[in-house]
């Protein structure tokens, strides 16, 4: 018995050795250098329209939709913001300082402005080749841009199996074992009966939700995620405020480990800037090609206003939750290293505040966190499965048994190895993101004509209204915007 465990254990420990290497190579040089520079090219061919026009944006927000069956901006946001705003927001910034330092919240900081920019850019196009269903609504996302557009079928069907494995199966495995992390805090805590437990409840409450459809998810979202997202960040400012004199401190240990560069290239892989942007990446999703899913099912008078929201939703995120995150725990002083990454260094840092009920918080936050990024997550891979079956959903038998996999899937990652998930997820998003980055730069020219044409009309105090006519777009493959 003994060796066929030892064979097992050396196969599972290989397995986990190829995919360290391959997640290394993906997150740097890869992904590093391509998120940069298609951020920095889209911020400047959009003449920096992520901080220009943030104040249009958020008034955007809160623009009605043209029927009461519609699905609004703020819907859309709400949906792209349940799958952005999740686990990340707190294990992956934790991670990510306890791994790469203090630093990582500068570059998380640079990385979500520049980002922004790509958030807009796939969420116009999104909105531009959006399709009709048969109710009179609309669905779309890179995969439909990247037919229509680019008419690279198969790359579109390519794109949406990763989306599938990243969203069904490598995010929602990470979000089930960070969830119950968090019980790791607690005396009860069995390394092998919790685990087991925490996976099988949320197994069990998913399956329930999913029964409702798209529908429920929407509503579900739009009620749950602003109230968790403001009780977040009130009781890191609570946190913060009584320890302000750790403020300055804190600060300049951010920068000062940010432009460590002997530190940064002593170990690049494992630096401040490469776990900043990765983890700041895996946390907003700009540029991944999710969250233009929920951007196309919004109903606006101009593509543009869909991807101004988006940009939004990309601060919500980053500037807010993972900043909330990261300046709660640095100015606690608790120190942070490996052996308390994820969980426990939040939990840490908050108890020298609250005491036992500081854990509990989190614990419920990260709870509902998890809940609404498994239900956005799945809301996107309905979009996905729906494209590769002739652009409508699968039968209802089919929908159910891979529902079914899904819920296991949840339950399984409860179980696993926190290195093996991480890796996982970065490796299936890396891929997502390496097809729809250079498609985006690509098709960008078509986002920057939308984007004048919106500010030419509101110059005129109009309400923008958008015809591809007046791009030069051929509205022959559109089946709005003629």
């Amino acid at each position: 018995m003994d060796s066929i465990a030892n064979f097992f254990g050396g196969l599972w420990n290989g397995f986990n050795s190829m995919l360290e290497e391959a997640a290394g190579f993906m997150s740097f040089p890869l992904l590093t250098i391509v998120l940069i520079l298609a951020g920095l090219f889209f911020t400047f061919r959009t003449r920096f329209v992520q901080v220009r026009l943030l104040g249009e944006s958020c008034k955007l927000i809160m623009e009605k939709p043209a029927g009461d069956q519609k699905v609004s901006s703020f819907q859309a946001l709400m949906v792209s913001t349940a799958s952005r705003v999740g686990t990340g927001n707190i294990i992956g910034v934790s991670s990510a300082i306890c791994i790469g330092g203090a630093g990582a919240c500068f570059w998380m900081w640079i990385m979500c402005i520049v980002g922004a920019s790509s958030a807009f850019i796939e969420s116009t196009l999104a909105q531009i080749f959006k399709q009709k269903d048969k109710n009179g609504g609309c669905y779309g996302g890179p995969a439909y841009y990247i037919e229509k557009a680019l008419k690279l079928p198969i790359i579109s069907g390519v794109f949406c199996v990763l989306l599938i494995a990243t969203y069904a199966f490598g995010f929602n495995m990470l979000c089930s074992y960070n969830l119950q992390s968090t019980f790791s805090a607690y005396s009860f805590y069995d390394e092998t009966w919790t685990p087991v437990i925490c996976g099988g409840v949320l197994a069990l409450a998913v399956a329930f939700c999913l029964m409702g459809g798209g529908k429920r998810i929407i509503g579900l979202t739009e009620k749950v995620v602003p109230v968790m997202g403001i009780l977040y960040v009130l009781l890191s400012l609570i946190v913060i405020g009584i320890n302000y004199a750790n403020i300055p401190a804190m600060f300049g240990d951010i920068f000062s480990n940010a432009f460590d560069f002997n530190a940064i290239f002593g170990g690049l892989t494992g630096s401040c800037i490469v776990l900043g942007i990765k983890r700041g990446l895996f946390s907003n999703e700009a540029g991944v090609g999710s969250a233009p899913n929920a951007s196309a099912s919004a109903d606006v008078t101009h593509p543009v206003k869909q991807g101004l929201v988006q940009t939004v939703s990309v601060y919500i995120d980053t500037i807010l939750l993972c900043t909330a995150t990261a300046l709660m725990c640095l100015c606690t002083g608790i120190a942070h290293d490996k052996s308390v990454a994820g969980a426990p260094y939040v939990q840490q840092a908050i108890q020298t505040v609250f005491g036992d009920i500081g854990p509990v918080f989190i614990t419920v936050a990260m709870v509902l966190f998890g809940f609404t990024t498994l239900l956005g997550n799945l809301y996107y891979v309905d979009n996905a499965l729906a494209y590769l079956n002739g652009k409508k959903l699968p039968s209802k038998t089919f929908m159910k048994v891979f529902y079914t996999v899904c819920v296991l899937v949840i339950f399984g990652g409860a179980l696993m190895e926190m290195d093996a998930v991480w890796n996982i997820a970065d490796i299936l998003m890396g891929g997502m993101t390496l097809i729809n980055i250079p498609c985006c730069a690509v098709l960008s020219g078509i986002a920057v004509k939308a984007l004048r044409d919106f500010e030419r009309q509101k110059k005129k105090k109009l309400n923008p209204v958008f015809k591809a006519k007046d791009i030069g777009l051929d509205s022959s493959a559109l089946s709005f915007w003629k």
